[in-house]
């Protein structure tokens, strides 16, 4: 592993690490793009054992921590979907100056969010998406939360405490601001990821208790090149080492079987 820096259009410095290819050439490389309150390793170093296996597989790899996150630079009070989109931007140029193969993105959770808004410009050049239990509309996530972890972070009594300080803390440790809560208003990165035609592999919990199940089956069901594979009776983020390793190589036999087929 090759540890370095990159710098986002406003001077955000992000931490990341690179993974080099077993063999020569590679298949390809693939970014990791990790969720919210975790960091370029994503919970329970799930990043670092993915890479591993990607690049046993053949695959370069690229790993950061989007601003406020991890090593990076910023705070995480002044995260913003519009800083993680220029965070997004930075480390796909690095990838892409880099790595001449096919790029593939591995988002989870959160990530999924810059990442969806991102494809109009980004599938241009994306030959694979994975998205492990995105979340993709970020109102019945966040505004108006369905599933149990989003009623208990950010319910009615946590926004009051966001209004009256500015200041909203996720699993009683990640502080978040207004700025971000104002931007749940307004995007909209389901109707992104629909409207896009890359190749994509939807790796999700059925027992999630943070990101809706439902609607990753429904996005698979009526968009065209999607698969659905679900981990069976997760919770979100793959909750026992053996969830984590079933997720890790349902992506990874779906990337090599897909570089094999292009």
């Amino acid at each position: 592993m090759e540890s370095t820096t990159l710098t986002a259009a406003d001077g955000v410095v992000l931490d990341a690490a690179v993974h080099l290819a077993s063999s020569v050439p590679s298949r390809g490389v693939a970014l990791l793009v990790h969720g919210i309150t975790v960091d370029k390793d994503e919970g329970g170093k799930m990043f670092v054992r993915l890479a591993d296996r990607l690049g046993s597989a053949g695959f370069d790899v690229v790993r950061f921590s989007f601003r406020g996150h991890g090593a990076s630079t910023g705070l995480s009070q002044g995260m913003t979907i519009a800083g993680e989109c220029l965070d997004l931007q930075a480390a796909v140029k690095y990838t892409r100056d880099r790595f001449a193969g096919p790029l593939s993105v591995v988002a989870a959770s959160f990530g999924a969010v810059p990442t969806a808004l991102q494809l109009p410009w980004l599938a241009q050049g994306l030959g694979r998406l994975v998205l492990w239990n995105p979340v993709l509309d970020l109102r019945r996530t966040f505004l108006e939360p369905e599933l149990a972890w989003g009623k208990e972070n950010f319910g009615p009594e946590q926004q009051r405490r966001l209004d009256e300080t500015g200041v909203l803390t996720v699993d009683g440790e990640f502080e978040l601001g207004r700025v971000l809560f104002s931007e749940f208003e307004h995007y909209r990165p389901l109707d992104c990821f629909l409207e896009s035609a890359v190749p994509a592999l939807i790796v999700h919990g059925d027992r999630d208790t943070a990101v809706s199940y439902d609607i990753a089956v429904e996005a698979a069901r009526v968009r065209p090149g999607t698969e659905l594979r679900t981990i069976a009776g997760s919770d979100h983020g793959f909750d026992s080492r053996e969830r984590e390793d079933e997720a890790i190589a349902v992506t990874v036999d779906w990337l090599e079987q897909s570089a094999r087929a292009s």
